[in-house]
C-alpha cells in the first residue's frame, strides 16, 4: 500500500516493526529449541537410568523386539488388549518384575517374589530386603501377590533371557521416573466387576486352577494308571510325593513346569525322570534324584540345550534338604505320565 501525498505515512514503520517482532520471535523460538536439546528440565534420560548395569536404552530395543506395544500401552501410545505400562515399575517395583516376566504365563506367588529378593542386586534396588517391607512398599505388588498369585495370566510365556529381563525392568523404571504430567490418566472404576478382578484371597498358597486338579491327582495316578511305565510308588512314599506336590504349587514351580511333557518356560515334568538330557556342554546325563536335586539347587551349573541360562532361580538356602527330596519324589511319581 502507498502512501497519499501531503499525508503522513505509517506504511513504512509498520512494515519494519512487523519485520522486527518476527525476527525477534524466530530468535525466540531458535533459543527455545536449543534449550530443549541441551537441558533435561528435571526430566529423566533414558542414557541415565539404569538397572543391574542395563540401561533404559537396551531395554528399549527388548521391549521394541518384543512387539510389547502390540498388546500394551505405554506414555499413551500402543494397544488397550494389556494393562498400561507407564508407571508399573514403581507400583510393582523390581522384583516382582522379576519374578514375573520370565514365566508371565502366570502370576508370581509371594515365594517368587521372595526368591527374587535374596539377589542383592534387586534388593539394592527395591530399597528394602524382605517381603514384608517389600510388600509395605509396593502396595500394588502386595495385592497383585494377594489377588492374583499363582493363578494364570491372558499373556503367553515369552522366549526372554535373564539378561533381557534385566534390560527389560530397566526400561519400566525410565518410563516410570518419566514426569508425564499426568498423562496418561487414571482410568475410572466403578468396582470389581470381571472374574479377573474378583479377590481371591490366599490365592498366593495355591496353585492355578487349570493345573491345581491334576497336582492333587497324580499321586494316585502315579500308583495306577502309570504302574505299567513304571513301578508304583511305595506306601511309604505316598506322603513325600503329597508334600512335594503341595511345595511345587507353594513355590510356584508350575508357573514354569506343565506336569505333562509339555514344555513352557522350563521342561514339562511328566514323563522327565529317568530320561537323558543334552547339556549345552554336549555331555549327557540321566535325569535321576542326584541331577535333579543339582537342578533345583544350582540350576545354571547344568544348563540343558535348547534352555536359556539364568532363568530359573537357584533354591539353595530357600529350600532346605527334606524339601527338595519331596519334590525330587513328586517329578519321579510323574514318571509314566
Amino acid at each position: 500500500m502507498s502512501c497519499q501525498p501531503g499525508k503522513l505515512c505509517w506504511e513504512g514503520f509498520k512494515r519494519t516493526r512487523a519485520l522486527a517482532l518476527l525476527g525477534l520471535l524466530a530468535i525466540i523460538f531458535i533459543l527455545l529449541s536449543f534449550w530443549s536439546f541441551t537441558s533435561s528440565r528435571k526430566q529423566a534420560i533414558p542414557r541415565n537410568v539404569y538397572y543391574a548395569d542395563y540401561s533404559a536404552v537396551e531395554g528399549k530395543r527388548v521391549f521394541q523386539s518384543f512387539n510389547c506395544m502390540g498388546c500394551h500401552t505405554i506414555v499413551g501410545n500402543g494397544a488397550y488388549f494389556g494393562p498400561d505400562l507407564t508407571k508399573l515399575y514403581g507400583k510393582v517395583g523390581p522384583a516382582w518384575l522379576e519374578a514375573f516376566l520370565p514365566s508371565a504365563g502366570a502370576w508370581p506367588t509371594e515365594i517368587a517374589v521372595q526368591i527374587k529378593l535374596n539377589d542383592a542386586i534387586i534388593a539394592e534396588d527395591a530399597g528394602v530386603a524382605s517381603i514384608d517391607a517389600y510388600k509395605k512398599k509396593y502396595p500394588d505388588a502386595a495385592e497383585r501377590i494377594a489377588r492374583r498369585g499363582g493363578h494364570p495370566t491372558m499373556m503367553p510365556n515369552l522366549p526372554i533371557t535373564a539378561e533381557n529381563v534385566r534390560k527389560l525392568v530397566a526400561f519400566l523404571k525410565y518410563t516410570s521416573e518419566m514426569n508425564t504430567e499426568g498423562w496418561p490418566p487414571e482410568p475410572k472404576i466403578d468396582g470389581l466387576a470381571t472374574p479377573y478382578a474378583t479377590p481371591m484371597p490366599g490365592a498366593a498358597q495355591v496353585a492355578p486352577a487349570s493345573v491345581a486338579p491334576a497336582a492333587a491327582a497324580t499321586p494316585a495316578a502315579s500308583a495306577g494308571a502309570t504302574e505299567s511305565a513304571a513301578a508304583p510308588a511305595a506306601a511309604d512314599d505316598s506322603e513325600l510325593i503329597a508334600q512335594g506336590s503341595q511345595l511345587a504349587q507353594t513355590y510356584g514351580c508350575l508357573a514354569c513346569h506343565a506336569l505333562d511333557s509339555k514344555r513352557t518356560v522350563g521342561p514339562g515334568w511328566g514323563g522327565l525322570y529317568g530320561t537323558d538330557v543334552k547339556l549345552t556342554d554336549g555331555t549327557t546325563v540321566t535325569v535321576d534324584d542326584a541331577y535333579i536335586k543339582q537342578s533345583i539347587l544350582d540350576p545354571n551349573s547344568q544348563i540343558v540345550d535348547s534352555y536359556p541360562p539364568g532363568t530359573m532361580p537357584p533354591m539353595q538356602g530357600i529350600l532346605n534338604d527334606d524339601q527338595v527330596s519331596a519334590i525330587v519324589a513328586y517329578i519321579r511319581s510323574l514318571k509314566g505320565a
